[in-house]
C-alpha cells in the first residue's frame, strides 16, 4: 500500500536578526525548507547562500505570498508596521509573533515599553489582517539558547506557545519540533504575557533558564 506523503506548511522568516537567523538555521538543520526575507535583500541572500538549498531569499511581499506560516522575527514596534503595510498579503495567514515589548534601559538591561499588565500578543491581536491567525511562539528563549539547545539530549527543551485557534496547533507544534524543541501550549493569546520577557515562563523572567517538558509541567 502506497503511503501518501504529507506536505508541511511553507514557512517564511521575516527579519534576520539573531532570533530570525537561529530559527532559520534550526529549521534547515531539521531538513525543513524556509524562505528568508528582510528589508535588506542582500542580507537575506547571504543567509540563504550560507544555509544551502533548503533556504530561499525573497523580498518581504513575495515571502509572505508564497508561505502559509509567517514568522515575524522583528522588534515589537516593527510588527505593527508590517501588519499594516502587508495587510493584504497577510490575510488568512498564520502569523507567529516572537516579539517582546522591550527596549534598552541604557543601564545594560531592558525595560518594558507597554503597560505592566499588557502583552505584545494582545496588542498585535488587535491589529490582525482579515482571517489571519496569531500565535505567540519562538520568543520564550534568547537567541543563544535557541541555537545551543537545538535537539538537546537526553530530553528536549521546551518552547511555550499561546494561541486562540487550536485548529492549527498541529502545524505549530510540528514547526516547533522542527526548530529542535518540544512544544507546550499554555492557552490563548490572553496568556501570552507569561511567555514574554519578565513573564513567569520566559527564560529572562521567573523561569530563568531552559526547561524540559517534565520540568515545565510543574510551572503551568
Amino acid at each position: 500500500m502506497k503511503t501518501e506523503k504529507v506536505t508541511k506548511s511553507k514557512v517564511a522568516i521575516i527579519g534576520l536578526g539573531n532570533i530570525g537567523q537561529a530559527v532559520a538555521t534550526n529549521l534547515v538543520k531539521s531538513n525543513r525548507p524556509v524562505i528568508v526575507a528582510t528589508r535588506d535583500f542582500a542580507k537575506a541572500k547571504n543567509l540563504s547562500d550560507k544555509l544551502g538549498s533548503l533556504a530561499r531569499a525573497k523580498d518581504i511581499a513575495a515571502a509572505i505570498k508564497e508561505s502559509d506560516i509567517i514568522v515575524l522575527t522583528v522588534w515589537f514596534n516593527v510588527i505593527g508596521e508590517l501588519l499594516s503595510k502587508y495587510n493584504a498579503e497577510l490575510q488568512g495567514k498564520i502569523i507567529i509573533d516572537p516579539s517582546n515589548p522591550i527596549a534598552p534601559d541604557n543601564k545594560g538591561g531592558f525595560v518594558k515599553i507597554i503597560g505592566e499588565k499588557e502583552s505584545a500578543g494582545l496588542v498585535h491581536k488587535s491589529l490582525l489582517p482579515k482571517g489571519a491567525k496569531l500565535v505567540k511562539a519562538l520568543g520564550t528563549l534568547g537567541a543563544a539558547s535557541l541555537a545551543n539547545a537545538y535537539r538537546q539530549k537526553p530530553e528536549s527543551k521546551v518552547l511555550f506557545y499561546a494561541n486562540d485557534n487550536t485548529s492549527i496547533n498541529d502545524e505549530i507544534e510540528e514547526l516547533i519540533r522542527d526548530c529542535g524543541f518540544e512544544p507546550m501550549h499554555i492557552g490563548g493569546i490572553d496568556q501570552s504575557i507569561r511567555i514574554e520577557v519578565f513573564g513567569d515562563l520566559h527564560e529572562f523572567g521567573a523561569l530563568g533558564k531552559t526547561v524540559t517538558q517534565s520540568e515545565a509541567k510543574g510551572k503551568l
